[in-house]
């Protein structure tokens, strides 16, 4: 940041300029509305591991989580954008949205969940105790930061509800939200789940349990221009109209249907 005063360079987080002491320009944020895909991972196991392992290798092993997670989501396209303790927050669509940002995402959970399972074999052949993960997966309308300027983190009610998909999975399980469905239906094979009672919603939520995804099916068969308005007309939920799948039913792919 450059001082309007004396024309010397600041650092972006300087609040007065550290030649002249003159106050420096607040940086401008730019937010913006966008639909995206959220991915939250999370390994299970941790606390076990903790208990069992010295620092150590329990480092090695979250090392092992979080390099994969980052090598999986960002070659699906996603954008990582932090890591909590043992688990990683990604999005599909930030900075950038793609017509596929949900199938991208589906498969980067599908990819992910493999990928543990086998992490959790070595582990546990190292170390005796084993390690998986929970992934939810929800997409929905968030207001997301300029990525350039350091600013992409997504925030929202679709935030909100990934991350209790996630905690509500079980070990080695991918759940997905009503709206994310709607949006692979056509490429994936799933499993009906009871509606979730989630922290802070006032009515069960609708998800299902993601059993594969099928090599290079499109998620969804549909006018791109048409279904673009029918998901923001239903608040980040295409209509009925919009879609033309029969309702969720067991292991079938291709004919899952959301409510």
């Amino acid at each position: 940041m450059i001082c309007p005063s004396c024309r010397e360079e600041n650092p972006e987080r300087f609040r007065l300029c550290g030649f002249c002491g003159a106050e420096l320009p607040r940086a401008v944020v730019h937010e913006a509305r966008k639909i995206v895909t959220l991915v939250f991972a999370d390994v299970t196991g941790s606390t076990a591991l903790g208990e069992r392992l010295d620092p150590e290798s329990v480092r090695w092993v979250m090392s092992r989580f979080f390099e994969t997670a980052r090598e999986v989501l960002e070659r699906h396209g996603g954008t990582v954008e932090k890591f909590i303790g043992d688990a990683v927050m990604s999005a599909f669509g930030i900075p950038h949205v793609r017509e596929d940002d949900a199938l991208r995402g589906v498969r980067a959970a599908a990819e992910l969940r493999d990928r543990l399972r086998e992490l959790g074999h070595d582990v546990e052949a190292r170390y005796g105790t084993g390690i998986a993960v929970r992934i939810g997966v929800n997409t929905g309308e968030v207001v997301a930061g300029d990525a350039a300027a350091g600013q992409a983190f997504a925030s929202g009610d679709a935030v909100n509800v990934a991350a209790r998909l996630e905690q509500a999975a079980g070990s080695g399980e991918v759940l997905l939200g009503e709206a994310t469905l709607r949006l692979v239906r056509d490429a994936v094979t799933v499993e009906a789940v009871e509606p979730l009672a989630l922290k802070g919603k006032a009515q069960p939520v609708p998800a299902w349990r993601l059993v594969a995804v099928l090599a290079g099916a499109a998620g969804v068969k549909r006018n791109v221009r048409a279904s673009s308005r029918s998901f923001w007309r239903s608040g980040g939920v295409p209509s009925r109209s919009a879609t033309s799948a029969s309702p969720p039913s067991s292991r079938r792919p291709g004919r899952a249907r959301p409510g």
